[in-house]
């Protein structure tokens, strides 16, 4: 008798090629939906106010978890269309002040209380 081995893709089982293959005990509507976050965040995006020779006065030190990493990679795209700098993996320098309603858009994210900034008292030269 041959032992046949179960392939499994995303929670739905597959033949050796890959593609699913349903019993008739289960239909395509049964199989549970995947709970994900919703990507309307996405959309929302900011555009930078700063020319390139804003003086890089402010430091933005932050700790984002891994299960957060949609928002901190999308945190770190902002940080860099902003005109900031990566001074350690977590540790950034830029111009200052960030927009308003940039720090209140993190806030409706949940990464708002993630970060803190500190303003230096001479600019950031590289």
């Amino acid at each position: 008798m041959l032992d046949k081995k179960k392939f499994y893709y995303k929670g739905i089982k597959t033949n050796a090629l890959g593609l699913p293959s349903f019993s008739d005990s289960k239909k395509i509507e049964e199989l549970p939906k995947k709970q994900t976050r919703k990507r309307d965040f996405y959309a929302m995006s900011f555009q930078s106010s700063f020319q390139k020779s804003a003086p890089k006065n402010l430091i933005v030190m932050y700790d984002i978890p891994h299960l957060q990493k949609k928002e901190r990679d999308w945190f770190r795209r902002h940080l860099i269309r902003f005109g900031y700098i990566m001074i350690q993996k977590s540790v950034w320098v830029g111009p200052s002040p960030l927009p308003k309603d940039f720090l209140k858009y993190l806030k409706e994210i949940k990464i708002g209380d993630k970060f803190k900034t500190f303003k230096l008292a001479k600019s950031y030269v590289k």
